[in-house]
């Protein structure tokens, strides 16, 4: 099988991981903003839960070190084609949103 064939196979896969970690962030981040604003739905004293919300940021800052990781990854296998001579550029959805993105950047003041 071709060289290029295989690698965008690789990187299909890698593209669907990278999503699936930040996925599981927000997922993640968007259950801890829920769990404290059911605390103050309930009543529920500060302490409330305490203990779920300490296990939750945990899982939160794995996820977080799981992702690093997925990009250390993506950045090694970038390295890893190039030495099987692989120079075509097979860009995922973000890569391709990206390149086509406007290069301009606004700053707006804020407060």
């Amino acid at each position: 099988m071709e060289k290029a064939f295989v690698a965008q196979r690789v990187a299909t896969k890698l593209f669907t991981t990278e999503a699936a970690v930040d996925q599981a962030m927000v997922e993640a981040t968007e259950l801890m903003a829920d769990l404290l604003k059911a605390r103050k739905d309930v009543n529920a004293p500060m302490v409330f839960a305490d203990d779920v919300q300490v296990k939750l940021m945990d899982a939160i800052r794995a996820l977080s070190e799981a992702r690093t990781a997925m990009v250390g990854v993506h950045s090694q296998l970038g390295e890893a084609k190039l030495r099987l001579g692989i120079r075509t550029k097979m860009a995922g959805e973000l890569e391709k949103f990206l390149l086509n993105a406007p290069q301009t950047t606004t700053m707006r003041d804020v407060g």
